[in-house]
C-alpha cells in the first residue's frame, strides 16, 4: 500500500450531492465543481500527511493509521475518525460518511457513501 506521492484529480462523481448532503456550505459547493484539487500524500509507516490544495486553499491533515484522528475540513470544519487498513486500502469511518481509498492501476481512487449518496474521486500520480 503505497499512496505518496502527488495526485491530481481528473474525475469527480456526485461531488455536489456529497457536499450537499454533508453539510459544505455554498460557497465551497460552488468552488469545488469548479477546481480539481491536487492531494499530496506522504506516507511512513502508518503515518501520513494529507494535504489537500485548490487555488482558494490548502488544507493538512495528519494521522496514524489505527488512532482516532482530528481533522479539518477545507471550510474549517473539524471531525475524528479512525482510519484503518483493509486489505491494502485506507478506510476512513465518521459519523456522517465512510471513505476508501485505494490504488487501481494507475490511479487513486476514493468512494466515499454518505447515506444514499456515493461519491467517486479518480487521481492520477503527476
Amino acid at each position: 500500500m503505497d499512496f505518496s506521492g502527488t495526485w491530481k484529480v481528473y474525475s469527480e462523481e456526485n461531488l455536489e450531492e456529497f457536499l450537499k448532503v454533508v453539510g459544505a456550505p455554498q460557497m465551497v459547493v460552488k468552488m469545488r465543481k469548479e477546481v480539481k484539487p491536487v492531494i499530496v500524500i506522504e506516507q511512513n509507516g502508518k503515518d501520513f500527511t494529507y494535504t489537500l490544495k485548490t487555488p482558494v486553499a490548502t488544507k493538512v491533515n495528519s494521522f496514524c493509521v489505527g488512532k482516532e484522528s482530528e481533522m479539518t475540513t477545507i471550510d474549517g470544519r473539524k471531525f475524528k475518525c479512525t482510519v484503518r487498513e483493509e486489505n491494502g486500502k485506507l478506510v476512513t469511518e465518521t459519523a456522517k460518511f465512510t471513505s476508501v481509498r485505494e490504488i487501481q492501476g494507475d490511479d487513486m481512487v476514493e468512494t466515499v457513501t454518505c447515506g444514499s449518496v456515493i461519491f467517486i474521486s479518480r487521481s492520477r500520480r503527476v
